[in-house]
């Protein structure tokens, strides 16, 4: 039991995914228990303000550590600027780039084990793959500042002489579930659709801008949060050096945006009423059209447990979550697309 009296560390923790571990390590009995963030944003308070935990202001976070390393057991590093419209690089630099530098090597000078948040962004227009392969991270070309801040983060850990013990950087493909009310136009097309249909009684999803693809067969792997979670708590239970590395983090299979659609419309026990509208103009040229995750090394390096459909994902989300009366379930709004 003394492990479970170890302190976790979850940076980003009231936010989205953060949030979500946070709680299933609760869940798990991890008492012991540091949030990391800024916590002054009122739209996340609902992911939080709950849970017996400590908090630590995201900018206090790297003298704290210095002063309390010698309880810390693990450090998930999940606090990003996340939004892929962001055109600031300077800030998406040092919150993504900079500061995940400095946990890295306190991570090493206190020898913690480590893992932090990539993205699929990294991977661009899919030119070269979506293998998480190391040899091909220096030529990848991300399609927005956030998936080069990320890539950025991961070609210089790759380069790095010291290395945390064991560390992994997982690349998010498209996650979607329970805690992600605050994300707005970042959140994801599950929200957008329930919401949407909540306020309109339809959905208008992005029209096709490429002549390969038809309205609404854009193509995403979507994994649900709770699945995201289970592979990261599995790596903090075996932290094998040798697998240490980046690693994709999604279902395995890419799904259509009709095909979420109508499963959300499904769950919310209405038939599909779906339309198309034009894709923004400021997001058209960095628009993904299709994303896979290749899930080999993770299965290799010893995560074995099943991936939710898109269908029970989205069921459960829905019905637990979002429908008026469960304990979590949003405002509608109108005029969001996805």
């Amino acid at each position: 039991m003394e492990y479970l009296r170890a302190m976790i560390v979850v940076t980003g923790a009231a936010g989205f995914i953060g949030s979500v571990l946070a709680v299933r390590l609760l869940e798990a009995d991890y008492r012991q228990l540091v949030l990391v963030d800024d916590f002054s944003v009122e739209a996340k308070r609902a992911n939080h303000e709950h849970l017996p935990v400590t908090r630590v202001d995201r900018s206090a976070f790297p003298d704290w550590l210095r002063a309390n390393e010698s309880q810390v057991q693990f450090i998930f590093h999940l606090g990003a600027r996340t939004d892929t419209t962001e055109q600031d690089a300077q800030l998406l630099n040092a919150l993504n780039l900079d500061y995940t530098k400095e946990i890295w090597n306190l991570c090493v000078e206190f020898g913690l084990p480590l893992i932090y948040a990539s993205s699929a962004a990294t991977y661009g227009d899919g030119s070269l793959g979506y293998v998480d392969s190391h040899d091909v991270v220096s030529d990848l070309q991300p399609l927005n500042p956030y998936g080069r801040s990320k890539n950025d983060f991961d070609a210089w850990a790759l380069a790095q002489e010291r290395k945390p013990y064991f560390w992994a950087g997982f690349k998010f493909f498209n996650v979607y579930g329970p805690n992600e009310f605050h994300k707005n136009r970042m959140a994801s097309v599950v929200l957008h659709t329930f919401r949407q249909v909540q306020a309109t009684g339809g959905m208008k999803l992005f029209r096709s801008h490429r002549e390969d693809y038809q309205d609404g067969h854009q193509t995403r792997d979507f994994v649900h949060v709770e699945d995201v979670c289970s592979v990261l708590l599995h790596f903090m239970h075996h932290r094998v050096p040798a697998h240490s590395g980046l690693y994709n983090l999604g279902s395995g299979k890419g799904r259509t945006f009709l095909d979420l659609a109508t499963a959300t419309f499904h769950a919310m026990g209405k038939e599909p009423n779906i339309s198309f509208v034009d894709t923004p103009e400021d997001i058209r040229d960095t628009y993904q059209y299709f994303t896979e995750a290749d899930l080999t090394k993770l299965r290799a390096n010893g995560y074995s447990a099943p991936f939710r459909s898109l269908e029970d994902g989205i069921d459960d989300y829905v019905k637990k979550h979002l429908i008026p009366g469960s304990p979590r379930a949003p405002r509608a709004t109108s005029g969001e697309s996805a």
